[in-house]
């Protein structure tokens, strides 16, 4: 008989599918799973005849840690086998002020094919479910301590995973769970307008991110599929409309190409389209991936192409580099095969 996966499961799912008759178990085994206990035996205020009965029927977490790699600025990435013997990666971020952001993966591989993502290149096997989520985070905790924030930013586009997303930010948000406030969760997506009506409407409300890396419909087009059937007109009036209904702003991100998208055309289209409405701009500098026919940009293109955005009265981020030499970096996620 296949043991059920307790991690991603709330407590009256937990007393439900385990058939438990006392429904306060269900919330100390909930609290338990969230205290980082790995086994049932050390579930102390359980009876000894309810931790053997779980032990027969139930597993805490259904994946494991297959490889840890850590880069020189103190990024880790994670590469995590699952239960089916697919793998997907997770990363720890730090910033100068030594705040840590789990950068976790929705989907084992990804559809949306962005032709500058290595994960693009993988096609998708799977959605992954909210314990599968979840245990990204636990397991980067367990590495390096409590986190401050997590992004769904990984592996996968998010919003095409979005009820499993829901769960998982439900039971690391919840006071009996790990108590993680909204307002350090973040969802990055390139740019699928239906679901960002949906998220703006149903919940939860949480930091928007969108790939945007051109304002050039064209160009967008080729390097970003999704653009054909979710034209910048449109996607333009979503954002806007996810501002204002939660009140959040919303993140720009552009990965910048060199001799793609870095020119003063390149900074005129995306100075149009952010105008009037409330965002930030995130720049990328695009991280090298050596099967991928594109180049970083150098210093200069990233200077010039920031200056003309500030001097338009942007708010704009240039994003320092980390994680490059473990493969951690935005865009270079994908190893799906080891050495162990």
């Amino acid at each position: 008989m296949n043991k059920i996966p307790l991690t991603g499961l709330t407590p009256s799912d937990i007393v439900e599918q385990l058939s438990i008759p006392q429904s306060f178990r269900g919330k100390q085994i909930f609290k338990w799973i969230y205290s980082h206990v790995k086994d049932f035996s050390d579930m102390t205020n359980l009876s000894k005849e309810l931790r053997d009965s779980l032990s027969e029927k139930a597993i805490i977490r259904s994946s494991s840690v297959n490889q840890v790699l850590k880069d020189p600025d103190g990024t880790i990435k994670l590469q995590i086998k699952l239960q089916d013997g697919l793998f997907i990666e997770t990363v720890l971020l730090t910033d100068k002020n030594n705040r840590k952001t789990a950068c976790v993966s929705c989907q084992a591989g990804c559809a949306m094919k962005c032709a500058f993502c290595q994960t693009g290149t993988l096609g998708l096997a799977r959605n992954l479910t909210a314990g599968e989520i979840i245990e990204q985070f636990m397991y980067l905790e367990e590495e390096a301590g409590t986190l401050d924030n997590i992004v769904f930013m990984g592996m996968g586009e998010p919003l095409m995973n979005l009820e499993s997303i829901r769960k998982a930010i439900a039971i690391l948000s919840s006071d009996e769970g790990r108590n993680l406030s909204t307002r350090r969760i973040t969802l990055s997506t390139c740019g699928i307008i239906e679901k960002i009506y949906d998220l703006a409407d149903n919940g939860p409300a949480i930091r928007l991110a969108v790939s945007l890396t051109t304002a050039d419909p064209e160009l967008r087009e080729r390097i970003m599929p999704v653009q054909k059937g979710n034209p910048l007109p449109e996607l333009r009036k979503a954002i806007a409309y996810y501002a204002n209904k939660t009140g959040r702003r919303v993140t720009l991100e552009a990965a910048l190409l060199h001799g793609q998208n870095t020119s003063p055309e390149s900074a005129k289209r995306m100075i149009d389209f952010a105008k009037g409405i409330d965002v930030n701009i995130n720049l990328i500098p695009w991280n090298p991936i050596d099967t991928l026919p594109f180049e970083e940009p150098d210093s200069k293109e990233c200077k010039n192409f920031v200056t003309a955005l500030e001097n338009a009265g942007l708010n704009v981020t240039l994003r320092t580099r980390r994680g490059r030499t473990i493969k951690g970096a935005c865009g270079q996620l994908g190893k799906t095969t080891t050495e162990k």
